[in-house]
């Protein structure tokens, strides 16, 4: 340097900075840069102030044009950045520009100075500067300055990782970077992409990249991401993370801990994909797609694809927010579509959503959540799939916690579907294992209990769903929560649950110390592996460097310690955990091992082994062997001497004497130890395979591997041979080692080796060898493989070419299959567990895992709705099984199962017959695992037996021939059996399946297994294709073969007779015929089940015996000894009864027959099985096998015989008839015209009987018979169609018009053309004889005129025929009838009725519509519209019973369940009342409703007073009510049937009005007023009469009648009836059918309404209490109280019921009105039974609590307590007299009177003690009162008289008893109940408990009222005239009442306690009818101890008790 530039740079030292590094002379600008450098690196406080002005400096001085001092510049700054700290970041925008712009195109040196300056700024954590800097070098135009900056982020991301450097908008830039012309460019992009995938992942970056990367881009990445594996680890921190570390190790060094090499790296941050991508608007192309108009259509596919589009939208990784409630709103609506498309594509709509929006979307989450659970009972596939997805991403994205919808899980656990619950608890599952451990802790305590309750339910799947729960919460959280909830368990399920929480533990417990171990050895591989600096496009070279590969042997070295030290811990636990052996050995110098090994080995004799003279060698060799030989104990030396011998003379030796002695050294050591380590193998292999290739040594060294192989197995032998043949360069090496594999494989066979391992080095290696002897030789190997493998190992090899496959076939030739019977030579003293338990599948093949080719969108698109693609699914299915060579896991298939069981149902056959070769084919790769993970989806296959298409069923049985091959036939039998026992499957499917059977069943591991398959096969024998039966017998034959007479026998003893001697025909089986009849054995050969070909015409030959069945003996062609068996068999059978209804139960064979109602289908198998048992159950042998022959004649002739029997067996065949018209059914059903003839003639003689009987068709006999009948009446052949339209026309004769209509309907719509057209006929036909408005006929005018639009003319004749008859009855009204048609219609129509006018012009029939409107005229003047029609008979009243219950208690209630009375009105209707109330009699809802009309009428009249009928109706009134009563049901179970509920208003009108008369309510005697309160209560509660036409207003009518009732019936009746009813009622009493609650809950809601009933008659009881019996009404409580016992009496008043309390009240009302006088009125209770009536306890507590609370209301005899006669048996004497109490009673009587209320009460009584006591003077009495009152009394005395005189005093009224003589005693001393009887009469009921008695009380009472007085003198007692005259009285009454007759059936007889009923009811003696209640008589018992009593008064004493 010359002094001149010494001086400026000296005096340019003492320039500031910035005009220093700016100055013009370049040396001068660089000298600063190197003060500037050294200043820096001289500064150790990073906060130094000269930091700070050194800043601004560089953005200038680094863009110095100078080269050399731009380099200076990069170094001033990096020392720069190196002092200074974070705040220097403030600079790094402008300088990382300047670098850019100016010095990545620079030299290298400078660009790498510049990229170092790059990462020192990301250490000062500008990381943002950093890549906006970047984003503009990679748009440079010069390709060399973006390699550069491409290779600094590479650095940058591998040094740092993406915490530091966000990838988000390195992601940015490479699409671009892609596409740069420059290859260099785009290679070092693909290097940071790999790199990126080692951070973030493939699949982020696949997703946000690959779709805009070109293909051939796009596979190149796709190889080289292959080779992307391990965890990246950062390896340079951020300065203040330096800072943070250095202060952590000072404080670690002041503490003295262990060094900071020990702590664990921190696990890297996993980058969220959602982060890395933009946010997509998707509501504006939402709103521009028509989403909302699309949503709201009516076309489904319209609706779909909206929300399709919607879900295309969503479908973007990130959605920017938005209002989306409107959206979800309607999602929510679509969830719950009809369609499930719609509702599929919503579902996968909200979880795209949710991906995209997470936590935005949670409020929208949580409002649709509840919907999706619900949703999860939907069962289709494709619906809960994505079900799942979507409740799996709104958990995954953060839409909510579990803790935030616990309600709506306990809701969803709760769910009546099970699938719901179980999906619910799986899901839950789903989110514990995908949630944290904190999250957990918070929710366990909420949804433990769930589980636990869940682990109770009945379903298997929520049980399962509840335990998996449960072990996930386990897992995070530990046993500990759990330990609690597990005591409550019973022992099984706590150790099942035990058991999956303890298997879950040990695999986390096993799983955790080798995870972390691994992780943090990696990520110190990482810090070497990235020290180094990189470029980007390294990463392509496909080779990892050095540092890599070191660190990855490291990491593998501390795997395998930290398994060790797991698995030694684990040993203490189980034992069952092998040791990993270390198989590397280690480094040992020869001076090492000399020194060990001395004790064992001589030193002269290693010293020879060192000698270069090879006889030495030699002989110390020999010396050595020896020595050897002599050891005793080898496994401990083992090892040593083998590093001697290939330490010394080792592998180089040149003799060859030398090898072979060495060798069989090792050799010797190998064979002999107990465990040879496999270090020393692999010491010794390279050196043995290189004697191999050595013709000399070759003999010796193949013995010593197969010693190897013995002592490690050939596995790990294997293993390592091909390492080493695969890189020697000595091809003899790979080829003699090929040739000892062959010998290896032969002797040890193929269980120890890993089979893909070889097959793979024989097609990578052997056979792509250049030397022939190699190709050769391998060729032989894989020979020798086949031999145990079999021909599967062509499929790993059918890419090889075709010279090397011609020559493999004829290898495979030479070593046939012979699988498991080879037997290997050799075995292996130590067994390989690595090899073993890897070597692959049962059979040896290896067996790929598909499933992660099993991607979502595989399944998705199987579903897709595009046929092209479902079929391209197909594909890649099948794709994928080729790629695995046809050997796959079964690992992920259930899925793939499900998906492809849709596709069996797919509309499109080419796809089925696809699908099922993928089956096939999966169930051939998969072996026997296929059947585990099927799922079932064999019976979807079988199911495929029953297309009709040929090639689709041969496509099924190559499935099944693929599935039988994987899986054994006996696994496959329970399907078969489900699908030969379908209907469906058809006769071809089933006759193919039984020969394909046939083929297989032979090959059977286990023949017994085939034996469920006989019972299905015997069924088929009676098929109706001679095909099956044929097939089905050949079948049964191989399985004979097989299995054997005997055990066949065995099986097939418990089928009927029939099938049976059948099949013993068929199969010639001997041993079945034991035990069978005689009459069986003789047919055996003749029998046959009807078959297609039998019913078109069964032919017979010469000498078939089938055809000789049934006839006459005398037919030839039978033997003469023959012939005397079957004349005696015959006579024998012939003395038997045709029918047999022994045992029959007809409505038992109605339920279990189940038939389609109205829609005709074919007899199904099963159905036709049942019949043919039935028929031989209930018909005489020789006529079921005349029935069930496949001869027609044979069928003829038990018509024949049926017909015979038919007029005197009516009964019977009712009985019988649903098997007699299944089996005209199955007539009906086949071809033969004379055997349908016969047929067609018998029925009509059938349905004759039927009518004389009075018989109606039940609904199960005509659903059997009708829709049959219907469509088969359009037969070909005319004459049967003519016979079948007759049959339909005489149908209404037994079953009802209006229900057989219906079934005519539905015979308009027949495929069938002549069907429809017989069918309208029909219709017309009734129409003209039966009128339009019979069982509503007009509303099936619309379907008949809409086939006048037909094509076939002969359908629109008959319509327009029937519409013109229509017309004739209707007139013009017509048109409002046929419903809309079109114009051509209407002319059509027009035409034929003003023709159908004119004909009836001429005919003078008047003009249509005439005779409608003259029957309307009569309704308006009559009130009747049964004005004559045309002089018809009013036939169309056929309508049938409707009567739903068996038994009503009516009085036809014995009558048989079908009968009807069959007499017919004329046609003109009623002509009075009598003959209407004939009509309402017989029972028909429709006609009665003419004779209701009638008497609905009379009664408006009778309700006139000057009215003479209402005398008559009064002795009518009980008839009529019972009619009545009975057609309540009637009517409203035909209205229920579908006709109006006209009937029903009638019939309750008619009661209501009966019962407005109050003369003729009373005449309704008590068992016809229980049957009707019954009734009514009963509709009352069914809940269908609201659904019903008028529903509402019959309830109202039904409510105001029961009042009606309750109000004017005769209250005593009323009263019995309702207590009576307040028993459960008699379950036949329920209307039919049966409401859904139990009987238990039914009969409390009739109680509540009869309670409610007795509430009202007893409210008013003070005020009526003189109109009812109370003896009666004592008498049934007494009898309610009787039947419930003491115990039941004591429980339910516990229970508080409300029966037993309105008892209670109704006594209780009763005992206060009368007070102690209620003791005369038990004249009906047994008062002197043992034990003693409960009644009378509670009468006693009920005095005595009134007398307590004061109030008894004085209307008896005062104070009297007792239960005797009036005189009582006390021995007090007498306290009062006579005329004191009479004075009382009287004072009493006139406090009556005086009171308004009981003023006539009151009148009464003191008449009857006027008429009691004739000399008492009782105006002596009133003396003090007013001369009113007086009169008033004298007035109303003989008002009463002279009302007693007519008659219209009630004779019931109980009026007062005159006082006793004798003193009241006092209740203490009262005598016994038990032992005193009463006498009384009257009865009634009533109800309210306003008693509040107690137990206690109860028994207080009891205990005083068995006080006993026995021994008292008799003579104290006397009694008046009037008390005997009183007794006299009573016993007339009683007496006349007893000659009274039982007035009709009772629905529940009181029984009477005394042993007889009490009938009650009776006339008078005279023969008139009583007006008032009657008396119920009593029994001889009563009557004689109440006589014994008066002789006892007579005689003025009584006898003590």
């Amino acid at each position: 340097m010359s002094t001149e530039d010494e001086k400026l740079l000296k005096e340019a030292k003492k320039l500031p900075w910035d005009e220093r590094l700016q100055h013009k002379n370049w040396k001068v600008r660089n000298d600063a840069n190197i003060d500037l450098a050294a200043l820096c690196d001289s500064i150790t406080d990073p906060k130094d102030a000269r930091l700070r002005e050194f800043g601004p400096l560089f953005k200038k001085t680094v863009a110095d044009s100078n080269a050399p001092v731009q380099e200076k510049a990069l170094d001033a700054l990096l020392a720069f950045q190196r002092a200074a700290d974070a705040d220097a970041s403030r600079y790094a925008k402008e300088v990382c520009d300047a670098i850019v712009a100016k010095c990545l195109t620079g030299r290298p040196k400078t660009v790498e100075k510049a990229q170092a300056a790059f990462l020192l700024w990301v250490e000062l954590e500008a990381a943002e500067v950093f890549l906006e800097s970047m984003e503009k070098a990679v748009k440079n135009k010069v390709a060399k300055a973006v390699v550069p900056a491409i290779d600094v982020m590479f650095q940058a991301i591998s040094e740092f990782g993406t915490k530091v450097v966000p990838p988000k908008k390195i992601l940015k830039m490479l699409p671009e970077l892609f596409d740069h012309p420059d290859q260099n460019v785009r290679a070092s992009s693909k290097g940071l992409t790999l790199e990126l995938c080692r951070w973030i992942g493939k699949e982020p970056v696949k997703s946000i990249l690959f779709e805009k990367m070109r293909d051939t881009m796009k596979k190149e990445l796709e190889a080289e991401l292959a080779n992307v594996s391990g965890i990246a680890k950062p390896t340079r921190k951020i300065r203040s993370e330096q800072e943070k570390e250095l202060e952590e190790e000072a404080v670690v060094e002041t503490t003295g801990a262990n060094t900071s090499e020990e702590a664990v790296a921190d696990v890297p941050m996993e980058i969220d994909e959602y982060d890395l991508v933009d946010p997509v608007d998707i509501l504006t192309p939402l709103e521009k797609s028509g989403f909302w108009d699309g949503v709201k259509a009516t076309k489904w596919s319209e609706r779909r694809d909206a929300v399709a589009e919607l879900t295309k939208l969503a479908s973007a990784k990130k959605i920017a927010p938005g209002d989306f409630h409107e959206i979800c709103r309607t999602l929510k609506k679509l969830i719950t579509d009809v369609n499930l498309a719609v509702s599929v594509e919503a579902t996968q709509a909200i979880g795209n959503l949710a991906r995209g929006l997470r936590a935005h979307f949670s409020g929208n989450a949580r409002m649709l959540l509840p919907v999706l659970l619900e949703k999860l009972k939907e069962k289709k596939p494709t619906m809960t799939e994505a079900l799942s997805q979507t409740l799996q991403a709104l958990h995954k994205s953060g839409c909510f916690t579990l803790i935030d919808v616990i309600e709506d899980v306990r809701v969803a656990v709760k769910n009546k579907v099970p699938l719901v619950r179980s999906l619910t608890l799986t899901w839950v599952a789903f989110c514990i294992e995908t949630s944290n451990k904190a999250t957990v802790l918070k929710l366990h305590k909420e949804y433990v209990p769930i589980c636990m309750e869940c682990l109770n339910d009945g379903t298997p799947e929520v049980r399962d769903a509840s335990f998996s729960v449960l072990t996930a919460i386990a897992k995070l959280v530990g046993m500990k929560p759990l330990e609690r909830s597990l005591e409550k368990l019973d022992d099984v399920r706590k150790k099942k649950l035990s058991d999956m929480i303890g298997s879950a533990s040990e695999t986390i417990l096993c799983s955790a110390p080798i995870t972390t171990s691994g992780a943090a050895t990696s990520a110190r591989g990482a810090v070497d592996s990235l020290s180094m600096k990189r470029s980007a496009a390294s990463m392509l070279s496909g080779k990892k460097p050095v540092q890599a590969a070191a660190a990855t042997k490291k990491s593998g070295t501390s795997k395998s310690t930290a398994a060790k030290k797991t698995d030694g811990g684990s040993q203490s636990k189980t034992s069952a955990a092998p040791e990993i052996e270390d198989v590397e050995p280690t480094e040992m110098s020869l001076e090492e091992i000399e020194e060990r090994i001395s004790s064992i080995v001589k030193a002269e004799t290693i010293s020879q082994l060192k000698s270069t003279v090879w006889k030495e060698r030699l002989e110390a060799i020999g010396m050595l062997k020896q020595e050897v030989e002599s050891l005793t104990e080898l496994d401990k030396s083992a090892e040593l001497l083998i590093r001697l011998l290939c330490a010394v003379p080792g592998w180089s030796e040149k003799n060859v004497q030398v090898q072979q002695q060495v060798i069989e050294v090792i050799t010797h050591i190998a064979s002999t130890v107990n465990k040879f380590p496999k270090r020393c193998m692999v010491l010794c292999l390279l050196g043995i395979s290189e004697r191999v290739a050595d013709i000399k040594t070759r003999a010796h060294a193949m013995k010593c591997l197969t010693a190897f192989c013995e002592a490690v197995g050939p596995g790990f032998v294997f293993d390592r041979l091909y390492k080493i043949m695969k890189e020697h360069k000595n091809p003899k090496v790979l080829s003699e080692g090929i040739l000892w594999m062959v010998s290896a494989v032969e002797d040890f066979g193929i269980s120890n080796l890993k089979l893909k391992d070889m097959i793979d080095f024989c097609k990578d290696i052997g056979l792509q060898s250049s030397a022939a002897a190699t190709r050769n030789a391998t060729i032989k190997l894989i020979g020798m493989l086949h031999k145990f493998v079999g021909p599967d190992i062509k499929g790993f090899l059918s890419d090889v070419k075709p010279a090397l496959l011609s020559a493999l076939d004829a290898e495979y030739e030479k070593n046939p299959f012979e699988g498991a019977t080879v037997a290997p030579k050799r075995t292996v003293r130590v067994m390989d567990t690595s090899s073993s338990t890897s070597a692959g599948s049962s059979d040896g093949l290896p067996r790929e895992d598909i499933s992660a080719k099993i991607t979502p969108t595989l399944l998705k698109n199987l579903g897709s709705p595009d046929w092209k693609v479902r079929l391209e699914s197909i594909d890649a299915v099948n794709k994928i099984m080729e790629e695995a060579h046809k050997r796959i896991q079964p690992t992920g298939t259930v899925e793939l199962f499900t998906a492809l069981r849709g596709r069996l149902y797919d509309s499109n056959k080419n796809l089925v017959m696809a699908t099922l070769s993928t089956i096939g084919g999966l169930a051939y790769a998969m072996g026997p695992s296929v059947e585990k993970s099927s799922k079932g989806i064999l019976a979807d296959v079988l199911k495929c037996l029953g297309d009709n298409k040929k090639h689709m069923r041969e496509c099924t049985l190559t499935a099944l021939d693929s599935w039988v091959a994987a899986a054994q036939l006996d696994k496959m039998v329970p399907y078969i059996i489900v699908t030969l026992g379908d209907q469906k499957t058809g006769s071809e499917g089933r006759k193919d399946l039984f020969d394909w059977l046939s083929k297989h069943v032979s090959k059977m591991g286990d023949p017994s297994e085939a034996l469920p398959l006989l019972k299905p096969s015997a069924s088929s024998l009676m098929d109706k294709s001679s095909e099956v039966r044929k097939a089905a017998e050949s079948f049964m034959n191989e399985i004979l073969k097989i299995c054997g007479q005997e055990v066949v026998g065995r099986n097939l003893k418990d089928l009927p007779s029939p099938t049976l001697a059948i099949v013993a025909e068929r199969l010639k089986l001997t041993t079945v015929h034991e035990g069978f009849s005689e009459s069986v054995k003789m047919v055996t050969t003749s029998m046959s089940l009807p078959s297609k070909a039998g019913l078109k015409n069964s032919k017979h030959g010469a000498n078939d015996r089938g055809s000789n069945v049934g006839k006459p003996v005398s037919q030839r062609g039978l033997p003469a000894r023959a012939s005397v068996t079957m004349v005696s068999t015959q006579d024998h059978v012939q003395s038997q009864a045709l029918f047999n209804i022994k045992d029959s139960n007809k409505e038992e064979r109605e339920r279990r027959v189940l038939v389609r109602k109205f829609k005709f289908e074919e007899p199904r198998r099963e159905q036709i099985d049942e019949l043919k048992i039935d028929l031989f159950k209930h018909f005489r042998e020789d006529v079921s096998l005349r029935l069930w022959n496949s001869d027609f004649k044979r069928q003829i002739d038990g018509i024949e015989l049926l017909q015979k029997a038919l007029p005197s067996s009516g009964k019977e065949v009712i009985e019988l008839l649903d098997i007699l018209l299944r089996w005209f059914v199955l007539r009906f059903c086949e071809s033969n015209t004379t055997c349908l003839l016969k047929v067609l003639d018998f029925l009509p003689e059938l349905f004759d009987v039927l009518k004389d009987q009075s018989y109606m068709l039940t609904e199960a006999e005509a659903a059997i018979f009708l829709p049959c009948l219907i469509e088969k009446s359009g037969h070909n052949i005319e004459k049967v169609r003519e016979k079948m339209g007759e049959l339909i026309k005489q149908m209404v004769n037994i079953y009802s018009l209006p229900k057989l209509l219906p079934y005519t309907l539905e015979g308009l719509r027949s495929k069938n053309n002549r069907t429809r057209i017989e069918c309208v006929d029909i219709i017309g036909y009734f129409i003209d004889h039966h009128g339009t408005e019979v069982g509503g006929l007009m509303k099936n005018l619309p379907s008949v005129a809409a086939l006048t639009a037909e094509r076939d003319g002969e359908i629109r004749k008959a319509a327009l025929n029937t519409l013109a008859t229509a017309y004739k009855n209707l007139g013009d009204d017509v048109w409002r009838y046929v419903g809309k048609l079109s114009d051509a219609q209407r002319s059509m129509l027009d035409d034929r009725f003003k023709w159908k006018a004119r004909e009836m012009d001429k005919r003078r029939e008047g003009r249509p519509g005439d005779a409608r409107a003259a029957l309307r005229r009569s309704v308006r003047e009559n009130g009747s519209d049964v004005a004559e029609q045309s002089g018809e008979v009013l036939s169309r009243s056929v309508a049938g019973s409707m009567i739903s219950r068996d038994n009503f208690g009516y009085a036809d209630a014995h009558m048989d369940r079908h009968m009807v009375p069959r007499q017919m009105p004329a046609a003109t209707g009623p002509a009075d009342w009598r003959e209407a109330l004939e009509i309402v009699a017989l029972g028909l809802p429709e006609q009665s409703v003419e004779g209701m009309k009638v008497i609905c009428h009379e009664l408006t009249q009778a309700a006139d007073p000057e009215s003479t009928v209402l005398e008559d109706l009064i002795k009518e009134a009980d008839r009529l009510v019972s009619c009545l009563a009975v057609m309540v049901p009637k009517t409203f179970n035909f209205s229920l049937s579908g006709a109006s509920s006209r009937s029903c208003k009638y019939v309750l009108n008619t009661l209501m009005q009966t019962f407005q008369i109050k003369r003729l309510a009373h005449a309704v005697k008590e068992g016809t007023l229980d049957n009707l309160i019954t009734e009514l209560l009963l509709w009352l509660l069914d809940e269908r009469v609201p659904l019903m036409d008028d529903g509402s207003q019959l309830l109202k009518a039904l409510n105001v009648l029961m009042l009606k009732i309750l109000d004017n019936a005769e209250r005593t009746s009323s009263f019995v009836v309702l207590i009576n009813l307040l028993r459960p009622l008699d379950p036949s009493r329920w209307p039919s059918p049966t409401p859904t609650e139990s009987l238990a809950v039914k009969n409390q809601k009739f109680s509540d309404l009869v309670v409610k009933c007795l509430i009202k008659l007893t409210k008013v009881l003070q005020s009526t209490i003189y109109e009812v019996d109370l003896d009666r009404i004592l008498q049934s409580i007494h009898i309610y109280l009787q039947e419930l016992g003491m115990e039941e009496i004591r429980r339910r008043a516990g229970a508080d019921d409300k029966p037993l309390r309105m008892v209670k009240t109704v006594l209780h009302e009763l005992v206060k009105l009368r007070g102690t006088a209620i003791k005369g009125h038990l004249s009906m209770v047994p008062i002197d039974a043992e034990p003693q009536p409960i009644i009378l306890a509670y009468i006693d507590l009920n005095l005595q609590t009134l007398a307590a609370a004061r109030m008894l209301t004085p209307s008896g005899p005062m104070g009297q307590t007792h239960w005797g006669d009036a005189a009582s048996n006390s021995p007090n004497p007498s306290t009062h007299s006579a005329d004191a109490q009479l004075k009382q009673e009287l004072a009493a009587v006139f406090k009556k009177i005086g009171d308004k209320q009981t003023c006539t009460i009151g009148l009464y009584e003191l008449y009857r003690i006027t008429q009691l006591y004739p000399k008492v003077d009782i105006f002596a009495q009133l003396q003090n009162a007013s001369e009113a009152f007086r009169t008033y009394i004298r007035d109303g005395l003989a008002q009463v008289e002279k009302n007693a005189a007519a008659g219209r005093t009630p004779s019931s009224l109980p009026l007062s008893t005159p006082p006793p003589i004798a003193a009241i005693p006092s209740p203490k001393f009262a005598p016994s109940p038990v032992h005193t009887k009463s006498i009384g009469s009257k009865l009634d009921s009533n109800e309210d408990d306003a008693s509040g008695e107690t137990q206690q009380a109860f028994r207080s009472q009891g205990d005083d009222s068995r006080l006993h007085s026995t021994d008292q003198p008799t003579d104290r007692y006397q009694t008046s005239a009037g008390t005997l005259d009183a007794l006299r009285e009573r016993m007339k009454s009683i007496q006349a009442a007893a000659v009274g007759h039982f007035d009709g059936a009772q629905a529940r007889p009181l029984a009477s306690m005394n042993g007889s009923n009490m009938l009650h009811g009776g006339t008078r003696l005279d023969g008139e009818p009583q007006q008032q209640s009657n008396i119920p008589p009593m029994d001889e018992r009563a009557l004689s101890g109440l006589q014994a009593r008066m002789e006892r008064l007579k005689s003025g004493s009584m006898e003590p008790l």
